[in-house]
Formats: structure tokens, sequence, C-alpha cells
């Protein structure tokens, strides 16, 4: 097993421990806000390390670079998702806080 090898497993196992994370405040956490903060963290770091373990296995740096604009695309629509959401949940409780 080469340095590169190891590397890619730790880099992988890394990212499986913030996906993991991550799931664990989504289910875990008590409101709308937290369980989106824990998510979207989490799973940016996961894909992050799991793409950086996994470029030293690629053959080319043409598909290194396709995993790494995999990674920054996949974070800036989880940004944007996460910011749909929490504007989602925000105007939904403002909207509970006036009816009463």
């Amino acid at each position: 097993m080469s340095m590169w090898d190891i590397f890619t497993v730790v880099a992988t196992l890394t990212g499986l421990f913030f996906f993991v994370a991550g799931t664990v405040g989504l289910l875990r956490f008590p409101d709308v806000f937290s369980r989106l903060h824990a998510l979207t963290k989490a799973d940016n770091l996961g894909l992050g390390f799991i793409a950086i373990g996994l470029v030293p296995q690629v053959a080319s740096v043409f598909d290194a670079l396709q995993l790494v604009m995999i990674w920054v695309f996949l974070m800036l629509s989880g940004a944007l998702s996460g910011f749909l959401v929490a504007n989602y949940g925000f105007v939904r409780q403002q909207g509970e806080e006036n009816v009463g």
C-alpha cells in the first residue's frame, strides 16, 4: 500500500465521519435552523474530504479537476438551498408568531 493509498483511505474515512455527524445532527437537533447548519456544514466538509482523498487515485489532471469542480458546484448549491430553506423557515416562523 502506497502513501497515496493511505491518504485516500484516511481522507475518505474523515469524509464519512462528517457525513455521519451531519446525519446525527439532522436527526437530533430541535429546530430547522440548527438542523440546517449541521447538515450543510458537515456535508460540505465530508464531500470535500472525499473529493480530495480521491484526487491521487484518478488517471489524469482533467479527472482531478472534475472532482474539485463537482465539490465546488455542490458547495454553491448547498449554500443556495440552505438559504432557501432557512428563509422559508424564518418566514413561516414569523407567520406563526403573528397569527397568535
